[in-house]
């Protein structure tokens, strides 16, 4: 374990190099209270509880009304960690819970009754003004870089009610965003805003659509009071679904506190959660760590594929379990530009569209650090070993995203010059400010290049060596149009579509405009729709602009 003063650098080749880390100055000790306030216990610096033990469940200050609805079926699994991981916190009930937005598919995945979650008592559950039956709500600590600056964070407004275990045995943890203050709030008011929550819905239920591995939003309640932000807006709460919210962030917060015994129970339990094929590993946690890697890598060359940007890749902000997370400034790239950013914080482009794979790599870079006691004893030798693991980054993210652009161009084989067939598109599609998922859509349906009264030699001197590539492989044409099909969206979420959709809802409470952009986003690979409504670029003369939703 490191020492007190002691310093952990890893070296890897730039931009991921590791940077130094000092120990956290979290030492303080934090004090557990109980709904009137009177402190029954303390959790030092190394996590150690001390008179909560069997206590604590007794003072737990939950909401008035407990709802018993078949199909609930919550677990605790993450509540069973050291407290060190988390505190107990209690949504605070709003006003006038309603339901604006469900989702009735997912409700039933879950092996809940829709018919009963759509009366008043299930605004209620996602308003946090009830609890579900079995409920125990929690609000998880982690810490983070935020822009590359370390801080403590937690859930300020996020509670978690407990693990639903579906008909089908997963595990999937149900959270409030919006809930009210918890212990991690610091100084904000807990709530948020009806436009980030539904963007956030909108979003997240696309990604699923699309094949990429998300988060999932189950439903949006409005609370009839009202936030403040720069103006007053409507408050809301969403639910939200996730594989678990242990984060990059969950794992530096251990590691913050020095307390190697949370830092390899965390490991653990992340591990049987999640990798429970590395059961049997030799070496579990650098097994653990390559697995971790090896999912970021596919997942952000799945976000590369379809143009999506997250916006705010913060390390609190990439889940253990490879699944995109924490929609906020985040939104889909029109106009093919690496250099593209739509958040209005990221003033630098730290987080634009071609940094995201080096991001993703300082992100594990910072992982890697808060496991080192964990790879060996000896610190030089786990720096070296998860030196050697972060250097694999970039080979793997390059196959998944390589593999992903050759069935884009209807391509079934692998040959040396893919890449620069790959590269010469996107340059000439930079050159000519054109639509990235338009362009492919085009491809796919044939009709890139000779519809045009405005030839292109360019493109069609491109579009002869395509073809002469696809001629050397053995699948027939119909094949290979049926392969970019599955791959390239006809459809995603378009910046002014979801705008207009925010708009309605939020300033004339008409979710009709939202249903219909969320019906289309359902079937995003089905090319037979012609819906330019939806399909057109929303590039314009004004650059798009998102915000971080809180």
């Amino acid at each position: 374990m490191l020492g007190t003063n002691a310093l952990a650098v890893i070296v890897v080749a730039e931009p991921w190099r590791v940077h130094e880390i000092a120990p956290s100055t979290m030492r303080s000790v934090a004090g557990i209270h109980a709904a009137n306030g009177q402190e029954i216990g303390t959790v030092g610096a190394t996590g150690t509880r001390r008179n909560i033990l069997g206590r604590l469940r007794h003072v737990e200050c939950w909401p008035a009304m407990m709802v018993t609805m078949a199909g609930w079926r919550l677990e605790h699994t993450y509540a069973e960690l050291p407290q060190l991981f988390y505190a107990h916190a209690a949504p605070t009930a709003v006003r006038e819970p309603r339901l604006v937005a469900f989702n009735r598919p997912l409700a039933t995945m879950l092996g809940l009754e829709p018919v009963t979650l759509e009366r008043p008592e299930g605004a209620a559950i996602f308003a946090g003004n009830a609890l579900p039956e079995g409920g125990r709500p929690i609000a998880q600590a982690y810490a983070g870089h935020q822009f590359g600056h370390f801080t403590a964070l937690g859930d300020g407004r996020a509670i978690l009610l407990g693990e639903q275990i579906t008909p089908s045995s997963d595990r999937m943890d149900i959270q409030l965003k919006g809930a009210g203050q918890t212990r991690f709030s610091r100084r904000g008011d807990g709530r948020a805003a009806l436009g980030p929550m539904l963007r956030e819905y909108i979003i997240s239920e696309a990604m699923h659509a699309l094949g990429i591995p998300t988060t999932r939003s189950l439903a949006v309640v409005t609370t009839g009071e009202p936030v403040y932000r720069e103006t007053v807006l409507q408050g809301a709460v969403l639910t939200r679904l996730a594989a678990s919210h242990i984060r990059v962030g969950t794992m530096q917060w251990a590691a913050a506190h020095e307390d190697e015994g949370a830092t390899r129970t965390l490991a653990d339990y992340t591990r049987a959660r999640h990798y429970p094929e590395l059961t049997d590993s030799p070496e579990p946690y650098i097994a653990l760590f390559d697995a971790i890697l090896a999912r970021q890598a596919s997942l952000v060359a799945r976000w590369q594929l379809v143009g999506f940007i997250h916006g705010v890749m913060n390390t609190d902000n990439m889940a253990l379990s490879g699944e995109t997370i924490d929609y906020g400034p985040c939104a889909f790239m029109d106009t093919y530009d690496p250099a593209t950013v739509f958040s209005s914080i990221d003033h630098g482009g730290r987080y634009a569209y071609g940094n995201q794979p080096r991001i993703a790599q300082w992100n594990l870079a910072r992982l890697a650090e808060a496991m080192l006691p964990l790879f060996d004893r000896d610190i030089d030798k786990a720096v070296e070993r998860a030196t050697a693991a972060l250097d694999r980054f970039p080979n793997l993210f390059e196959q998944h995203w390589l593999d992903g652009m050759r069935a884009k161009l209807g391509l079934f084989t692998r040959e040396h010059d893919d890449e620069a067939l790959v590269n010469d598109l996107l340059a000439w599609m930079q050159r000519r400010s054109a639509d990235f998922t338009n362009t492919f859509r085009l491809l796919t349906t044939g009709r890139l290049v000779g519809h045009s009264t405005n030839a292109d030699l360019e493109l069609e001197a491109w579009h002869r060596r395509l073809e002469a590539r696809r001629g050397r492989q053995p699948q027939a044409s119909a094949e290979a149009e049926a392969l970019m099909r599955r791959h390239n969206p006809a459809f995603i979420p378009r910046n002014h579509n979801v705008e207009e959709a925010l708009l309605a809802a939020t300033s004339r409470d008409d979710f009709s405009v939202m249903e219909r952009l969320l019906e289309v986003l359902a079937t995003p690979y089905d090319h037979e729709r012609d819906l330019p409504m939806f399909s057109a670029s929303s590039s314009g003369e004004r650059p798009y602009r998102t915000f971080c939703g809180t």
